[in-house]
């Protein structure tokens, strides 16, 4: 690409710099990166400097970075219709809604409509109260479910503490046999002790206050938490004995990033399925905010003659619907899926443990589909996590390097398109493979 205009760069950044609020920061300290273009799984900078994008920015753009089925769609709704109050009728959030459920299959009837996917989560814990009478909700320490308000007590890392304004909540352990709070020997003892927690705290609430389980499917900012043998089939009949609505958060994990269009439809979570499932991210890649919560038949139908007491302004918007519309049809018809799952288990998953075995600092290498994690450690048998700034020192290499990472505490997360080639899998792994070499030495 050519024509970068160096002034406007610079430009945008003192734009930034003088009038933008930015999230989870201290504002002084900030030096964001300033992109002007992308196409694929590349970015360019003001200067001309190309990017491999394995952060998909916040793991949401799962085909990839101006898309041009998508962009069409996007530009073709405008012609006729920008906007529309969602009690009407419009045929794109129609087609959505169809193409959504045929692809969640099961039980599953009706989507309604968000802007993200912390409101998802807000809808879906108000489906489950309104539903079962009931109000407290867990959820997991090791989990992000948005900066809403029940969404973020809904999160259990530390952006809740700030935060807990709303009520009836609590959290548990979740699996996590790297850093078992159990003392497992086995993903297996890990699974059933994490059970036993898990059931320990529903008594210990009371089981008749609780209307609702709230997990991310494969946790994601918390450290891609692949979930181990048995664990969600013991979640469901923790939620079935108890009556309570199981709800799967696949704002991050869903669409494609494991391999599969949901993350509990692998076939190593024995296609579990919830109550509601809560979506954003990858159903459109972000090109447009959008989000929602995917409604079972037993949901939906007690709304029949009872008003549900909820609704957006921008509720299936347009132009949202319209992305949706034209991203599902763009990864069925190129079969982005099916590469996902493909790169991953054939090039990234090995790759990635190729180099775990080569780097000490690299203390486990965890994930599905186009969604990993390196767990970094300053010593392999104590399994310490390294420093923010070692982390830090990694994350500036690898932009050096020509690669856009995403990172969290001691990890980094890799996470491109779901349509990443061989290609760019390789010249990526080259580029991990050298900054941790570096940085070793």
């Amino acid at each position: 690409m050519t024509d970068f205009d160096k002034e406007e760069g610079e430009r945008a950044y003192d734009l930034d710099r003088a009038h933008v609020f930015h999230s989870w920061s201290a504002q002084g300290a900030l030096k964001p990166f300033t992109p002007a273009r992308g196409l694929g799984t590349t970015l360019w900078d003001y200067d001309g400097k190309a990017y491999l994008d394995f952060s998909s920015q916040l793991v949401n753009l799962n085909i990839g970075h101006q898309h041009p089925k998508v962009v069409a769609a996007i530009k073709a709704q405008a012609d006729v219709m920008t906007t529309i109050a969602p009690a009407h009728a419009n045929i794109q959030r129609g087609e959505a809604a169809r193409r959504i459920l045929e692809r969640a299959g099961g039980h599953f009837s009706r989507v309604f409509f968000t802007n993200g996917g912390a409101d998802a989560n807000e809808n879906a814990i108000r489906l489950a109260r309104l539903t079962t009478g009931r109000d407290k909700v867990l959820s997991t320490y090791r989990s992000y479910h948005g900066n809403t308000g029940a969404a973020i007590v809904a999160t259990g890392d530390w952006r809740r503490m700030p935060n807990e304004y709303s009520r009836g909540h609590a959290h548990f352990f979740g699996p996590f046999a790297y850093r078992s709070e159990f003392w497992s020997s086995s993903p297996e003892e890990e699974s059933e002790r994490a059970l036993h927690h898990l059931e320990r705290v529903i008594v210990s609430e009371g089981a008749s206050s609780i209307a609702a389980i709230l997990l991310e499917t494969v946790p994601g900012t918390a450290g891609i938490l692949v979930p181990p043998p048995g664990y969600l089939e013991g979640v469901r009949d923790l939620c079935d004995k108890y009556g309570i609505v199981l709800i799967f958060d696949e704002v991050m994990c869903g669409f494609g990033r494991t391999g599969d269009w949901f993350a509990w439809q692998n076939p190593d979570f024995a296609g579990v399925q919830p109550d509601l499932i809560t979506f954003a991210k990858g159903v459109n890649s972000g090109y447009v905010p959008a989000g929602g919560v995917i409604i079972s038949d037993s949901i939906a139908n007690a709304f029949t003659n009872d008003v549900f007491p909820g609704g957006l302004t921008y509720s299936g918007h347009p132009l949202a619907m319209a992305s949706i519309v034209a991203t599902l049809d763009a990864m069925e018809d190129e079969k982005i899926v099916v590469n996902a799952a493909f790169i991953g288990a054939k090039f990234l998953g090995p790759g990635l443990a190729e180099l775990g075995e080569k780097h000490p600092m690299i203390g486990e290498v965890r994930g599905v589909g186009v969604f990993w994690a390196l767990d970094l450690v300053d010593d392999p048998d104590s399994r310490a996590p390294v420093s923010g700034a070692v982390v830090a020192e990694i994350k500036n290499r690898l932009m050096a390097a020509g690669l856009l990472p995403f990172t969290a505490d001691n990890r980094i997360h890799v996470v491109p398109p779901c349509n990443v080639s061989i290609d760019d899998v390789e010249a990526a792994l080259a580029i991990y493979d050298g900054v941790f070499t570096a940085v070793a030495s």
